[in-house]
């Protein structure tokens, strides 16, 4: 009998073990990164070209309102001196008298607003939110200082008093205009003074500041309607400054340098109520001024009216976890070729790969003509779908394709919830990716990686 000996079992070559193909899978998941990044540069796209689409309307109804009124205007007579330079370069000086402007704020300043969601204006695929407002101030304006500007009594010329308004928007206005003082009523137009490029100023009938004051502060009342978008904001300029605000805008963020009443303040599904108190020690600007009124954008503070929901912003954070669908789906199909032995070619990972990245093209067309969870239930069914065929087809079994599919929806469900989420969505994305990590770890204990 002749003995036979056993020849050495040959060992696969570097190319065939589970290694090189990870790393050739690795690098796959990176070369997808490519056509993702396209993908959100195309929601970025969007998003732009909703922005443009959305400023557009604006302008044509009506954008953020800002309000910076009403200012008692005196004039007076002041000194300007100019200073000459002759031919033997000897200086000399002229005065001449001139008529100069001294400007007063409100003792007190009480607004109350109301605030109602309009029907939406569709421009093309886009829908943009806008709102109307009407809007009731009162107040007083007591005599004003002038000894705090080193202006003499008998350069004030009082007969040429006037109140003056300072407010966005002035296309949008909505209401026939005109001011009561002490009950006496005068009419509003148009001026060309400025405070800065965001303001227009509007302005009232002259009238004698004496005469109106001599039943003691001046009180005024006047009503504003406006078409607008976006936010509603004041400056708090009285002494004493009492803002109201109602809506049934149901999704409002409050704004700006000084913090609402928590106590009167109700946000709920009907829409909001918010208040404000603001007092002369809580800012730090005068209430009186001469030649020129401040620019006092940095002390706005009022409400900024959000739409519910942002379908582009839900689309980008849904991009955003693309790279982690690719590889974990990716991860799934190799630890299914490592324990099954079938072998799954590079070409057939990166056809999954692709139909991965589809997902996001089609998500972002059909939010377009849909609601994002809608468009996300049809974007997710259609993709896992073919997924499953696929592997099918790749497989030759039914028990893997359908534990793909379960991951797969396992998976875009995790998503989903994370993307609904704002306050717990690190928290419950740190969770459900260390439950993957130790499946990850459970099911890969069985794969020999000396193969």
């Amino acid at each position: 009998m002749e003995n036979q000996t056993q020849l050495p079992q040959q060992k696969p070559s570097f190319f065939q073990s589970n290694t090189a193909k990870m790393i050739l899978v690795g690098l796959l998941c990176l070369f997808l990164l490519i056509p993702l990044e396209l993908v959100k540069g195309l929601i970025s796209e969007r998003s732009q070209r909703k922005k443009d689409m959305t400023q557009e309307v604006n302008t044509l109804w009506g954008s953020d309102i800002k309000f910076y009124g009403p200012i008692l205007s005196v004039p007076y007579y002041g000194i300007e001196t100019t200073e000459y330079v002759d031919a033997n370069s000897q200086r000399s000086t002229q005065s001449k008298r001139v008529i100069k402007t001294a400007y007063f704020f409100p003792e007190t300043l009480n607004n109350s607003s109301v605030i109602k969601k309009s029907k939406p204006l569709k421009r093309g695929l886009y829908e943009n939110v806008v709102f109307t407002s009407t809007m009731d101030f009162d107040g007083n304006f007591t005599k004003p200082n002038f000894e705090k500007l080193n202006i003499a009594p008998e350069n004030i010329i009082w007969e040429k008093a006037a109140v003056i308004i300072n407010t966005t928007n002035l296309k949008s206005i909505k209401s026939d205009l005109n001011i009561t003082l002490n009950s006496t009523k005068y009419a509003i137009e148009s001026s060309n003074l400025k405070v800065s490029s965001k303001f227009g100023t509007l302005k009232s009938d002259s009238f004698n500041f004496n005469e109106l004051q001599k039943e003691g502060a001046i009180n005024f009342k006047f009503q504003m309607k406006f078409n607008g978008s976006e936010s509603v904001q004041f400056i708090p300029i009285g002494k004493t400054t009492n803002i109201k605000l109602d809506s049934d805008w149901d999704s409002p963020s409050l704004i700006g340098s000084f913090a609402a009443n928590e106590e009167n303040k109700k946000i709920d599904s009907t829409g909001f109520h918010a208040e404000w108190k603001v007092l002369e020690i809580n800012r730090p600007f005068s209430q009186q001024y001469e030649e020129q009124m401040p620019n006092l954008n940095e002390y706005l503070f009022g409400v900024k009216l959000l739409e519910t929901v942002d379908q582009y912003q839900q689309n980008e954070r849904a991009s955003k976890y693309g790279f982690l669908v690719i590889g974990l789906t990716f991860l799934v199909f190799f630890l299914i070729q490592s324990i099954s032995k079938i072998n799954i070619h590079i070409f057939q990972y990166t056809m999954i790969g692709l139909a991965l990245v589809m997902f996001y093209t089609l998500l972002i067309s059909i939010t377009e003509h849909s609601t994002f969870s809608i468009a996300y239930i049809i974007a997710a069914i259609g993709v896992i779908v073919m997924i499953v065929l696929y592997s099918i087809s790749i497989l030759k079994d039914k028990k893997f394709p359908m534990f793909i599919g379960i991951s797969l929806t396992a998976l875009y469900t995790f998503i989903f919830v994370i993307i609904q989420l704002e306050d717990y969505a690190l928290l419950v994305g740190s969770i459900g990716l260390f439950a993957i990590l130790g499946a990850v770890m459970y099911f890969s204990k069985k794969i020999d990686w000396n193969s």
